[in-house]
């Protein structure tokens, strides 16, 4: 294996990390804390894929779920840790086993019944990561509630004063 295509990856994760973290002390111990899911977690997820890509007759598609829902947890995992957002990342984890059998259909004979689950896990998730993050959003906002109150008031006003359509039903 080539110097180039390990080092280069490791400086750009120093230099990260250098960045964003510049009160804290840099220790063996901080960098496990920060970057144990690309030490760990996003190397095997690459690693199932890499198998599977690898073969030359590719019967191995099962690889593909672990690989998808181990780099997705992966990815999840760092972003959770780098920014300290698990209160709004944690759907993440949900989408992971969506992402898995995505490929898995994506890379398969293309099952439609595959579909239901990669569906309702992947609503779902974007279901969560809309409610809290708007919910956040919300929260934060100076004038959040006076805002929607004002909003509701307006939009009931206009539904009483509109005039009634003369469609029947």
């Amino acid at each position: 294996m080539n110097k180039r295509s390990w080092i280069g990856p490791v400086l750009i994760l120093l230099g990260c990390y250098l960045f964003f973290f510049r009160k804290e002390a840099m220790s063996t111990g901080s960098l496990f804390g920060h970057f144990w899911p690309t030490m760990f977690i996003i190397p095997l997820g690459l690693f199932f894929h890499w198998l599977y890509f690898s073969l030359t007759e590719r019967r191995a598609i099962g690889l593909l779920i672990p690989g998808g829902i181990l780099f997705t947890v992966g990815l999840v995992c760092q972003l959770s840790t780098l920014f300290d957002s698990w209160q709004y990342l944690w759907p993440g984890f949900i989408l992971a086993p969506a992402i898995g059998l995505f490929e898995f259909y994506w890379f398969g004979n293309r099952n439609k019944y595959l579909l239901i689950p990669i569906n309702i896990l992947g609503a779902l998730s974007l279901l969560f990561f809309a409610v809290f993050s708007l919910g956040t959003l919300y929260n934060r906002m100076i004038l959040g509630q006076p805002l929607l109150a004002i909003a509701l008031i307006v939009i009931g006003a206009g539904v009483m004063i509109a005039p009634k359509s003369k469609r029947r039903f």
